[in-house]
């Protein structure tokens, strides 16, 4: 016997396969088939190769490991064979609960009468476990079903809130920022004249960078390259080398020396 997938997620199907055989590994046709997996059992027959098959649909069990237990009988004859499968996925209050009340002993507690039990202590305290487990179940499942009613709700907001700035941005159509205004000329003009020149200019070369970083950016976004590879080479665009950056500042200072000299040359001429 086999379970047709080692491991499935909760609410998939389960395929118990397998071969009843006698004493000189014949095949059995015919043969009653007791498989059990969980809280489940189903009874099939073997066909005329001694081929079983049963099938637990929407498997609706907590994660873990569960075992399979087959028994087959013929003729007086029996025999038992058993296996284990996983249950993956993620385990709730909810799933756990429904786990210990789908068992035969439960739904025996859960369809009897309280005053059945009267002369047997151990079959009342069984009785308000698993009455006490129902009633539980009932209220996580109500908490449940207001979470996903305020995760639902979330979603709309997010979808309405997206739709309206997507909105906003096809109305408006902005362009790459850049560096200019009122508070940009201001600054500028606080500036000490003696470095005024070499603070423009580093912060046009910073300006420069960011916006071919920008383009970049949306050129590979627009032949299809994923936004993980916009993003890595947006990064590797605005990741300026500090050497790269001091040699820009000497050969702006430089320049900004041989403008001096030659000027204070020109002046001495005259």
């Amino acid at each position: 016997m086999s379970v047709e997938k080692g491991v499935i997620h909760s609410g998939e199907t389960v395929i118990v396969t397998g071969t009843v055989v006698n004493h000189a590994y014949k095949p059995i046709r015919g043969a009653e088939v007791f498989i059990r997996a969980g809280a489940e059992t189903t009874k099939v027959f073997t066909d005329p190769w001694g081929v079983f098959k049963g099938e637990f649909k929407d498997f609706q069990r907590i994660p873990g490991t569960y075992s399979v237990n087959v028994i087959s009988t013929w003729y007086g004859m029996t025999g038992l064979t058993s296996a284990q499968f996983q249950v993956k996925g993620d385990a709730s209050p909810v799933s756990a609960l429904q786990e210990k009340l789908s068992t035969d002993e439960a739904r025996k507690y859960l369809g009897s009468k309280e005053g059945d039990f009267e002369k047997n202590p151990i079959g009342q305290t069984l009785f308000k476990y698993y009455h006490g487990l129902l009633d539980k179940l009932t209220l996580e499942q109500k908490d449940a079903s207001n979470l996903q009613e305020d995760q639902v709700f979330i979603e709309q907001q997010k979808k309405i809130a997206k739709d309206l700035r997507d909105k906003a941005i096809e109305e408006l159509k902005p362009n790459y920022g850049t560096y200019g205004g009122y508070q940009y000329e201001n600054y500028i003009s606080g500036l000490n004249p003696e470095i005024r020149d070499i603070i423009i200019n580093q912060l046009n070369f910073t300006k420069n960078i960011f916006e071919d970083a920008q383009k970049i950016r949306s050129e590979i976004i627009a032949n299809g390259g994923t936004v993980e590879e916009a993003r890595q080479a947006y990064l590797e665009m605005v990741s300026i080398p500090k050497e790269t950056l001091e040699e820009f500042i000497q050969k702006v200072t430089n320049d900004e020396s041989d403008e001096t000299q030659a000027t204070d040359e020109k002046i001495e001429d005259q």
